[in-house]
This record gives structure tokens, sequence and C-alpha cells, in this order.
């Protein structure tokens, strides 16, 4: 999430050539200039001063301070993580540019354990802020306008004081924080190191799993057999991640008392236990009228008996297949962007004209795609890996509008301007159903209207019903290995276990396939975080669906619930537009949404 590109032919250039036009790179330059930077230099030495200081002058005399002196703690301590923040982003996406290079991997290391060590001696803040009587901390918050500012914040803090441990204790799990991030780093550079031969042709990833959209069946299921090959020679490495971290999520939960795995999670993202599972039963219970049914229409467009995995994200029959190239994919997302509301225009064209986006396929780059937030005094940046596809230019729309809600969310400083996950996707989200919207209205003929149609309710099967399918597939993972050791055998069979329930009767499973887990790493970076995407669609289509009415002044309320940050709980965020997530009604608004374009698909084979 957190050099220049090397001069290699890589998958970007196979699969458009110079139909892509020209990529952008990253100019991290408003970070540090280099490893050697003296600004660099000088944040280090700060920081590690700093930290002794606050912990000198702060610790055991929390309980102690009046309003006043308070606020000044709580921006001492913003400081330190915005100091913090800015070292640490430059240091990973330099390492997420080219994972599999020694020296950006060794980099990143040095600054997380030097951070680490600096950050120990200030374990005691949160500490002792949930030691404050709520009495006392009430009166300072009513009494200085600006400590109340953070009250949001302090109720997330004192949301872990039932789950909170001895100083000492505390003082330890911070320090093994780097032995996690070891494991982390073990599974992203096995993945970014993998390699895969498909028709002759060697390809990393990200190339190879972009086969898996290709209009050629044969080479989609030869793309599939390699994938899963490839997986299983080394099933045994992302076994061993997966049971390491499982485990020590276990014995970290066990000592905190937390009630269940899940429940870490839900605490840092602000959302109620019961609002999450009434989410999950909605979309498990909507799986029949979603993707079951989707995906028995798909079968009969592409002319099979039955649907095989590496069909499920094939293009349509009648699907245009040029390359896409990069210059009209920024026209489409900014037209859609700047037609919803001109200052979300202005917001967006920097990411394209001052290297805040680096977008081509490179070897050894990490797969996927991201918007890093940064620092509130510098500025996001994108991570894509674009190859061309409509798809790519949806995730282009979804990451810009991460990039417009961290821009936006800037303006309430470090300790809130970070959204909980499940707020988190609003914007991008939000962003892809202006594109997409922009280009349905712009379509008149009625093939490219059906693709575009499929295309995104596909998109929405992918960040609905999959994400909770694979959250279900985590909930099975560390029950299970509460119980003892997984083998990679166990493990599949859980994979398995959620796929036929939430894809439907239409699929076949080729051997392999039990070992696609593997390769996800929401499961080892961020337990449990994947259904933040069902909930920010299924809020998205709600909120859409307010804005589609014609609601007055939805513009205004939109980007001031972006400026809001994580200042503000779901709850009040939604109530100017009449939403209230903790209504089941409210899930299914959403889902309704995408079960209205399959009937329109299916309308059209009438």
């Amino acid at each position: 999430m957190f050099q220049l590109p090397l001069p290699v032919r890589d998958a970007a250039t196979d699969a458009g050539g110079d139909a892509l036009g020209n990529l952008p790179e990253w100019n991290l330059n408003d970070l540090y200039t280099g490893e050697d930077a003296p600004e660099l230099t000088r944040d280090l030495d700060w920081l590690e001063g700093e930290c002794a200081s606050f912990a000198a002058d702060y610790e055991g005399k929390l309980a102690d301070l009046d309003a006043a002196g308070l606020l000044a703690c709580v921006q001492r301590n913003e400081k330190i993580s915005e100091i913090a923040g800015r070292i640490m982003s430059f240091a990973g996406l330099r390492y997420y540019q080219h994972t599999t290079d020694a020296g950006r991997a060794k980099f990143l290391s040095d600054c997380q354990e030097k951070i680490t060590n600096f950050t120990t001696p200030l374990v005691f803040f949160t500490l002792e802020l949930n030691r404050i009587e709520d009495a006392t901390l009430d009166t300072h918050l009513a009494s200085n306008a600006e400590l109340g500012r953070y009250a949001s914040v302090f109720r997330r803090i004192r949301a872990m004081k039932p789950h909170q441990l001895s100083d000492e204790l505390e003082k330890f799990l911070h320090d093994m924080g780097v032995v996690g991030d070891a494991w982390e780093k073990l599974f992203d550079e096995t993945i970014a190191g993998l390699e895969f031969t498909v028709d002759g042709e060697t390809r990393g990833i990200e190339g190879t799993l972009n086969l898996l959209t290709e209009q050629d069946r044969t080479q989609r299921e030869a793309a599939s057999h390699e994938l899963a090959r490839v997986f299983g020679e080394n099933i045994k490495v992302f076994a061993r991640v997966h049971n390491t971290q499982s485990k020590e999520k276990e014995v970290v939960d066990r000592w905190r008392n937390m009630p269940s795995a899940q429940s870490g999670r839900h605490l840092s993202n602000d959302v109620e236990p019961e609002v999450v599972e009434a989410l999950r039963e909605a979309v498990v219970a909507a799986y029949p009228k979603l993707s079951h049914r989707y995906y028995e229409l798909k079968r009969k467009w592409l002319g099979l008996d039955r649907m095989q995995v590496w069909d499920r994200n094939a293009p349509l029959p009648m699907e245009d297949s040029r390359v896409i190239g990069w210059d009209e994919a920024e026209e489409t997302v900014m037209s859609a962007y700047t037609g919803f509301d001109p200052r979300m225009g202005d917001i967006a064209a920097p990411f394209f004209s001052k290297g805040w986006i680096d977008a081509a396929v490179k070897p050894g780059k990490a797969p996927g795609a991201f918007a890093h937030p940064t620092v509130t005094t510098v500025h996001p940046y994108i991570m894509l890996n674009y190859l061309g596809k409509p798809r790519d230019v949806m995730t282009l729309a979804h990451e810009l509008g991460h990039g417009v809600h961290q821009v936006l969310a800037a303006g309430q400083g470090e300790m809130l301007s970070s959204t909980p996950l499940t707020l988190a996707e609003t914007a991008s989200v939000f962003g892809e159903m202006l594109t997409f919207r922009k280009m349905l209205d712009a379509t008149t003929d009625p093939k490219a209207r059906k693709v575009l149609l499929a295309g995104k309710v596909e998109d929405m099967i992918n960040t609905v019903i999959r994400q909770i399918a694979f959250y279900d597939f985590e909930c099975k993972l560390h029950a299970a290995r509460r119980q003892g050791e997984l083998t990679p055998d166990d493990i599949n069979a859980l994979w398995m276990s959620v796929q036929s329930e939430s894809l439907g009767p239409a699929f076949d499973f080729m051997d392999g396939y039990e070992t696609f887990w593997a390769y996800i790493p929401h499961f080892v970076h961020s337990p449990f975080y994947v259904y933040a995407y069902a909930f920010g669609d299924g809020l998205v289509n709600a909120l859409y669906s307010v804005y589609a009415e014609g609601k007055e002044g939805f513009e205004d309320l939109y980007f001031n619930m972006l400026k809001a940050g994580g200042s503000m709980h779901h709850s009040d965020l939604l109530k100017p537009f009449g939403l209230d997530a903790s209504d089941p009604a409210f899930w299914d608004k959403g889902l309704s949404m995408i079960s209205g374009f399959i009937d329109e698909l299916e309308a059209m084979e009438g």
C-alpha cells in the first residue's frame, strides 16, 4: 500500500503494444527524492527524538492533563503519525513497484524496523487514554471545541478498552508486529516471483490472470491449468503463511478476549457485528436470484452445456476485444467525473498530469490495484496494472474515486481523515457507477448495451457475491485453524465449500481450482477485509438510487460525506440521504439494483 521502470519487454507491451499509449509512472519526489535524500534522514532523526520526548513528557500523565494539555498531546501524536506515515509510504510505494528488487525490500524492512523501534515507547498513549474516566473525558471534549473534533477517534480507541492488555504486553505485541510483516512480505515476494508459461510465453501472475478474460477459450483454459499447476507447486508455502498468520491472530485474539476472529475487524471498521451479519445473510439469500441466474444466462450466451471456471470472467461472444488506450480511458473517466460535478473533475485531474498514477504492468510489480493515501500533507498515489480491457477502465474509475475521497478527507488531519474500510469503498464504487452510467447512456446499439450491462453485473457479482463467499471462506479458515494445523488439502476443501454455493449450478470445477485461494492478498494482509467491498457496493447502490431520484443538493451532501473522512459513524453519514445500514431493507435495496440489471438482460433474450 504502500527508479524508473525497467527496460524490459513485459506483459503490457505484449498484450496491447503501442495501442495502450503512454502509460504514466509514479513520481515519488513529493514524498522523498530517494533513499539517500537529506529530508528523509532529517525526518528519521526527528522521529526518533520526538518519540522519546513524547514518552518522557506524557507517559503516566494523561489522566492529569486538562483539556488544552490533552489537545497538545493529541496534536503531537498526530505529527508523529504524519512523519512516520510519510516515510513508510515512500518505502512501501517503491517496494510495490518492484517487489523482487532486494534493495527495495531491504529498504522497506529497515524503515519498518526503525519506525517500530522508535514508536514502541508510544504504546502507552492509547492505553492511558482508555484509563481516563468517561466523565472526565466528556468534560474535556465539551469544554474545548478543537479537542472535541477528535471525539470519534476517542470513541473508536475506547471501543478496544475491554480488549486491552497490560502495558508490557502491548509493547511486546507492538514489537512483534515486524514478524507478521515478514510473513506478508514472504507472500508478496512469492506471488510476484511466480512465472507461468502459456502458449510458450512466460508471464507474471497479473498477465496470466488477465488471460482469463480473453476471447479465446482455449487460452483461458490453458491459463487456468497453468495457474493451478504453479499454485500447486507452491501450495505448501501459501499454506504455511496462512497457518502462521491465522494462528498468530488466534493467539492475540485469545489474549484480548475477542468474542470471534472477526471482532477485531468489526471494531476497526467501526461497524456493528449485527450489521455485517445482516449484509452477509442478505447476500447469501440472494445467490439464486443474482449469481446463479446470471451465470445461467451467460452459459447460454457462450453456447455451453456446462460452464467451467475459466468461463466465469470470459467476454461475451459479441464483445469488442479491442484494446482501450490510456488516453481514451482517461477521457472516459474524467468526463464521467466532471459530468457529475466539475469539482470532482478538478480534484481528479492532477492524478493524470503530476505522476500520481503508476499504470503499466512491469516485472516484479505487485499485482492488482490500489489507491494509497500517503499522508494528509502530500497526496494519494494510485497503482494499476493497466492492460486496456474495459474492466481496466472501471478499475481506473474505482481507484480514482478512492483518490478523490482521500484528497477531500485530508482536511480532517491524520487521525480523522482515514475512513473505516466499510466506508472506504464509497467514493470508489460511486466513481465506477458514474462511469458505467455515462457509458450506458451513450450506448444505443442493443448488443453493445448488453455487453455493458453484463460487464457491470459481473463486476457487481465479483464485488458482492464473490467477496461475501471469500468472507465465509475466511470465517471457516480461522475457525478450523483454532482446532489445529491445517494441511493444504484442508484449506483447499474449505475454499471449495463456498464456491458451488456462491457461483451456482451452471459450473463445473476443474482439478486444481481448489488452490485458487492461494493468490488472494487480502487473506494475508487484512483478514476479513473483503466484506467491506460488499458493504461499499450495497451502500453505493442505495446512495446512487437517491441520486437518480433527483434528491435536491445531492452533490453537496456527497462532497460533505467524503470530506468527513473518518470523523463520523456510518449512521450519521447516511442520515442526510435518508438511509440506514442497520435496516435489513437497506441491503435488499442495493441488491435489487443488481437484480434489476439481470432482469433487463433477461428481457433482451425475449
